[in-house]
C-alpha cells in the first residue's frame, strides 16, 4: 500500500516512470529495476512507479523504439526516475576512452535513457535521478564521465567495501558540502550532510545548464539540478532510496520530486476533465 496522508489521498496519483536495466537471468535477458528504487517511488515520493522497458536494440527482438515515441510516453507521465544500476554509461557516449576490460555496459539502457531525460526535461517532467542516472542526466547534456574515480589524481576512492553486509555498504561514507542557497541546502537545512558512496563513475565535466549542487571533500560534484528547468529537475551519486523513510533528508528530496509530479498529475486531470472549449479559449487568451 503507497504511503499517503489524508490530504494526499484526496489528490491524483502521480504515475512515475523508472527506465529498466537489462540484465541476463540464466540464459535469458530480463528488463528490471531494483526493489528499493520502485520501493522509495511508492513510499517516499508518494507515487506509483510504472518500470519502463529499455526499448534501444535488443538482442532478441526488434528495439522498441519504433513502436513508443518519446513525446507520447512523456505526456503520459507525471514524474521520472533514474535509477541506479552495476552497468556504466558507454564512454562513446561522451567522447570517453574506451572502458577497462570487464566493465559492464547497458546499450539498451543508454539508448533509452538519454534521449528521454532531454525529452522529459523540455516538457516540464518532473526528474530525479540517482548514481548512474545523475550520469546519465549528465552526458544527455553534453558532460563527460571520470570512469573509474579511484584512479583519477587527487579524488577518493569512492567505492563501497563488497566484502562487508549489504546493510554496511549504505552506511554514511563522507560528508558532503551543500552549496548555499540551492535546493538541497533548503531541503536539508543545513551545508552539509553525510551520504552513502557506492560508485566508480562519476561526473568529471558538468553538462551545460547544470549547476551544481553539492560536493564531496575532495572536489567530485555529488549533485546537479537544471538551471532552467520548467520543474524539478535534480540529479544526486549517493543512494538516497536505500530506507528512504529513516533519514529525514532523503525523504525531502524524495517528496519534493513527489509533490512536483502530483502538481503535474493535477494539471493533467484538469485538462482532461475541462471542456474542450474551455481549453481552446484559455489557450487564446494566454
Amino acid at each position: 500500500m503507497l504511503a499517503v496522508d489524508a490530504m494526499s489521498a484526496h489528490r491524483p496519483l502521480p504515475l512515475i516512470g523508472i527506465p529498466s536495466c537489462v540484465r541476463e537471468i540464466g540464459i535469458h535477458p530480463f528488463h528490471a529495476v531494483g526493489e528499493k528504487y520502485v520501493n522509495a517511488v511508492a513510499h517516499g515520493a508518494g507515487g506509483l512507479p510504472l518500470l519502463i522497458p529499455a526499448f534501444g536494440a535488443g538482442r532478441d527482438l526488434e528495439p522498441l523504439d519504433e513502436h513508443i515515441d518519446l513525446d507520447d510516453l512523456v505526456g503520459r507521465l507525471d514524474g521520472l526516475f533514474l535509477t541506479g544500476s552495476p552497468s556504466n554509461v558507454e564512454p562513446q557516449r561522451y567522447g570517453g576512452s574506451a572502458s577497462a576490460p570487464g566493465t559492464h555496459h547497458d546499450v539498451q539502457r543508454d539508448e533509452t535513457t538519454l534521449p528521454l531525460i532531454r525529452a522529459a526535461v523540455d516538457a516540464g517532467l518532473p526528474l530525479f535521478a540517482v548514481c548512474r542516472g545523475i550520469q546519465e542526466l549528465n552526458v544527455a547534456f553534453g558532460g563527460t564521465l571520470h570512469q573509474r574515480v579511484q584512479e583519477a589524481p587527487g579524488l577518493f576512492d569512492h567505492r563501497e567495501d563488497k566484502e562487508k553486509p549489504r546493510e554496511a555498504q549504505y552506511e554514511p561514507a563522507h560528508a558532503v558540502a551543500l552549496v548555499p542557497g540551492g535546493l538541497l541546502a533548503g531541503l536539508a537545512g543545513a551545508q552539509q550532510v553525510m551520504v552513502n558512496s557506492l560508485h566508480a563513475q562519476a561526473i568529471d565535466r558538468p553538462g551545460e545548464g547544470l549547476a551544481v549542487e553539492a560536493t564531496a571533500p575532495d572536489g567530485l560534484i555529488e549533485a546537479v539540478r537544471v538551471e532552467n528547468a520548467p520543474a524539478f529537475a535534480l540529479g544526486v551519486q549517493w543512494h538516497p532510496e536505500w530506507r528512504v523513510r529513516e533519514n529525514p533528508f532523503s525523504l525531502a528530496m524524495f517528496e519534493a520530486f513527489g509533490d512536483a509530479a502530483r502538481a503535474r498529475a493535477g494539471a493533467r486531470e484538469r485538462d482532461r476533465s475541462e471542456p474542450r472549449a474551455t481549453r481552446e479559449l484559455r489557450g487564446r487568451v494566454a
